[in-house]
């Protein structure tokens, strides 16, 4: 029976990786408008802290741990003190990501190292502390930020491309393995969204046009598009969704 509490996250906790800015801090947001209590991640604590301080002035229950999601140690001992002062991880977004671009035959070794160890390793990393803790209590939700570029490809973002190709079929794996212990493991799959780090793209009258005219929905996506997906993930009401990728993207991925 579908009513209010349906999609509510009352009285559960969210981590969110990478959510200091832009999509992470959106989807932070989302939750606990949906009356989760967040917790925010990044490495850099004075930005983090500026985010939390700009959603406890909204209202919304936010705190904010800053540590590197690719060390296992650090993470840990985060995810402890986590558990221990402010409650058991109920929701975790694995939202921390980058992008260096650059040709396939040019690019160094180092940025497809950096960007394999973002994408990917720290999703093992994160995934697997938390998850061992819900399979303790029997249940938790794990959420993955995928991409488009789980299924498509542009130029100059092999190594990129490659990453969210990964966390697709990890999300997968991780479903499989998690979904017999009560935990749910889905993905989401954003488009063009517009945030500060795509903001030389919207600014790019040639791409603009190109990325509204690809898109069937004939415009960019907004942060505040993407939370309810996360919340519908992370809520009741998907219960029975396990190693679904949720694309949201205005149907990019549905037209050539």
């Amino acid at each position: 029976m579908i009513n209010a509490d349906t999609f509510r996250l009352d009285g559960r906790v969210a981590l969110v990786t990478g959510s200091s800015t832009g999509i992470g801090l959106a989807l932070a947001r989302g939750l606990a408008q949906a009356g989760a209590t967040v917790v925010l991640n990044a490495r850099d604590a004075a930005r983090l802290e500026t985010a939390r301080a700009t959603l406890a002035a909204e209202g919304l229950q936010a705190h904010a741990r800053a540590f590197d999601v690719t060390d296992a140690a650090a993470v840990e001992a985060a995810v402890a003190d986590i558990e221990a002062r402010i409650g058991p991880i109920h929701v975790l977004v694995n939202n921390a990501g980058m992008t260096r671009r650059g040709a396939f035959h040019e690019q160094p070794a180092a940025d497809w190292q950096a960007i394999l160890r973002l994408n990917v390793d720290s999703l093992f990393v994160v995934g697997q502390i938390v998850a061992r803790r819900m399979v303790a209590r029997g249940a938790g939700r794990i959420i993955n930020t995928c991409s488009v570029m789980s299924e498509l490809g542009r130029p100059g973002t092999a190594a990129y491309t490659a990453s969210k190709g990964a966390v697709k079929m990890l999300t997968k794996g991780m479903a499989i393995d998690l979904g017999p212990l009560g935990i749910n493991v889905n993905g989401i799959g954003p488009g063009y969204f517009r945030t500060e780090l795509t903001a030389p793209l919207a600014a790019d009258e040639a791409f603009n046009r190109w990325l509204i005219g690809r898109t069937p929905s004939r415009r960019w996506g907004e942060v505040e598009d993407l939370a309810p997906a996360v919340v519908f993930l992370a809520s009741d009401a998907s219960r029975f969704v396990n190693g679904h990728i949720l694309y949201v993207d205005g149907g990019v991925t549905a037209t050539l």
